[in-house]
């Protein structure tokens, strides 16, 4: 059944996702496969019989779930922990680590699904990797628990090309009281293909 957590869960303010292992040892299978029909969504060209039968069985996966749809806060994605962008499969797959330097250094791979147009990524698509790495940068290495996005500018330096290991690289500039000055790169080796810049403000106790 689908679970309501409307009066058990108090709101208000910006509440940080509680961890879990709801979903089972296969929730991280369940994304990747989910993630792989989006993938197929933009690459196939089947004969009309096949996406009939496609269609049928994604609808009966649907039907399948629809009871146990949850709110924000029971729902397992953005909450597994022990998978990769927790789970979220709004987020562009990126596996990242804090450095010795107080840095964050990782990788980001871009799917068919993010695909623009001549094997490069969708400009929206890099810009939404940049609200979430950026973010993450300035989660980590300044500990605040709650922030939003204030603004983010992103330069396009050269293509960004699909489904390719790219590495990505960000630090957090300064900060100003409630302010987080963040920047990044992202790399195709020692090709710069964007960069980044980035203000997240701490929220006070209660803000949204």
């Amino acid at each position: 059944m689908a679970t309501d957590t409307s009066e058990a869960h108090p709101g208000g303010g910006f509440n940080p996702p509680e961890p879990t292992t709801r979903g089972g040892p296969d929730y991280g299978r369940f994304v990747e496969a989910v993630r792989t029909l989006q993938d197929h969504t933009r690459a196939v060209d089947a004969p009309d019989d096949v996406i009939t039968r496609a269609a049928d069985m994604v609808e009966a996966v649907c039907a399948l779930l629809a009871p146990f749809e949850a709110d924000e806060w029971t729902s397992p994605s953005g909450r597994r922990m022990d998978l990769p962008s927790r789970g979220n499969i709004l987020q562009v797959p990126a596996e990242l680590s804090v450095t010795p330097d107080n840095t964050i250094d990782g990788t980001v791979r871009f799917r068919r699904y993010h695909l623009g147009r001549n094997g490069a990524v969708h400009g929206g698509a890099v810009a939404q990797m940049w609200d979430s790495v950026l973010g993450f940068a300035a989660f980590r290495l300044t500990r605040s628990v709650g922030q939003r996005t204030a603004y983010l500018h992103v330069n396009y330096r050269n293509i960004a090309p699909i489904q390719k290991d790219l590495r990505v690289e960000a630090e957090v500039e300064r900060t100003e009281g409630r302010k987080i000055f963040v920047a990044g790169r992202l790399l195709d080796g020692d090709a710069v293909l964007s960069d980044a810049a980035a203000l997240f403000v701490k929220l006070k106790p209660g803000q949204p």
